[in-house]
């Protein structure tokens, strides 16, 4: 075999369902260049047939951000301009991603959509997210690196400075959305961060609302906020913090009755369900069909490990609640207490999560 024959072969031992279009974006060829040497493979005896493969049913759809988080924590005074002793600690993060572990732990089959690199960063990646999720639809590429992010701490645990790598995700764009309708028009619900430009949200948002499949949008700060699609019409959920309410709606929350008014001008813009989380101030939801918006305290008396992963958690307990067709109030207690045990332990994505173990941990807290 000469070396496209032998990396298409590569190519379908990863994924022996893979698409021709797929085949052709991992071999940068032509589809129809793609079917000629399938052809030919097939009469020389390489491949000898294909199968096929219902698609899962009731599949949740992550988009979004999948990184490769470092901290390094300098152990002494900083010295700018030379070399400084320090602790590393590297995790797999990335809202969508995250959420698409959590989900896949409690049970749901998760597919995510990404951007990464074909390097090390997106290996240490895949070998932490592929037991939770389907990988099969992440476009790979060589020509940039897997999204990252590197902070420097001071020794008080103070940023000094930090870095983002997030080009990979100019390619998470409508094109390769379209590429993959067929597994978005059969998705039990779409969740997307927005790692996506906003002409990819519009497209996300166009997709879901054309197939009639419930989508969550999930920011992940207030400057990605400008990626929001201009309407909000046809959103089933929108989980937000203070930050990103502030910036979306033009709202200062400084008491009860801003946050409701916050709530309320997200309803309007479209949003089925609004949620805005304030920390230990707990969440405020409502809900546009029955017009009705309540305040959920934060649960009380956690031990906190690690606040990182915990907004995620929530987004994951809410939406696992929401595809069970359980209301919204039950919704959110599942997101509390998701959120109090990711936040008393020092992992991203807690590895003792399970549904079962979920709803146990629901009755001790009720």
């Amino acid at each position: 075999m000469n070396e496209k024959e032998q990396q298409l072969i590569s190519l379908i031992r990863q994924n022996p369902y893979c698409s021709q279009q797929e085949l052709a974006e991992g071999l940068g060829l032509s589809r129809p260049a793609v079917a000629n040497l399938i052809s030919a493979l097939t009469k020389r005896g390489y491949i000898s047939g294909r199968a096929y493969v219902l698609a899962p049913e009731d599949e949740i759809i992550c988009i979004g951000g999948a990184n490769v988080d470092r901290k390094f924590h300098v152990t002494g005074p900083v010295a700018a301009g030379t070399s400084n002793p320090a602790e590393q600690s590297v995790t797999i993060g990335g809202v969508a991603r995250n959420i698409a572990e959590n989900l896949g732990r409690l049970d749901h089959p998760v597919r995510l959509i990404t951007t990464a690199g074909k390097d090390a960063d997106w290996d240490l990646i895949a070998m932490h997210s592929s037991p939770y999720m389907d990988l099969t639809s992440v476009r790979l590429l060589s020509n940039v690196s897997t999204g990252s992010y590197s902070a420097v701490l001071d020794s008080q645990g103070e940023l000094v400075i930090a870095m983002a790598v997030m080009e990979v995700y100019e390619s998470l764009n409508t094109e390769y959305i379209a590429s993959l309708e067929r597994h978005l028009a059969r998705a039990k619900m779409i969740v997307m961060d927005l790692n996506v430009s906003k002409e990819t949200a519009e497209a996300i948002l166009d997709t879901a609302v054309r197939h009639q499949v419930q989508l969550a949008i999930v920011p992940v700060s207030g400057p990605k906020m400008a990626h929001l699609p201009d309407t909000l019409d046809g959103l089933t959920w929108f989980i937000c913090n203070e930050d990103e309410a502030e910036t979306l709606t033009g709202i200062t929350i400084q008491n009860d009755e801003d946050w409701k008014t916050a709530v309320h001008a997200l309803l309007d813009s479209g949003a089925e369900h609004a949620i805005i989380t304030r920390g230990k101030r707990g969440i405020m939801a409502g809900d546009r069909t029955a017009r009705m918006i309540h305040h959920h305290a934060a649960i009380p008396g956690v031990a906190v490990e690690d606040v990182t992963g915990a907004g995620d958690a929530f987004v994951s307990g809410v939406l696992h609640a929401a595809v069970m067709e359980r209301t919204l109030n039950d919704a959110i207690s599942y997101g509390l207490v998701n959120a109090a045990k990711t936040l008393a332990s020092t992992y991203t994505v807690r590895p003792e999560l399970t549904a079962n173990g979920l709803e146990n941990e629901l009755e001790e807290y009720k």
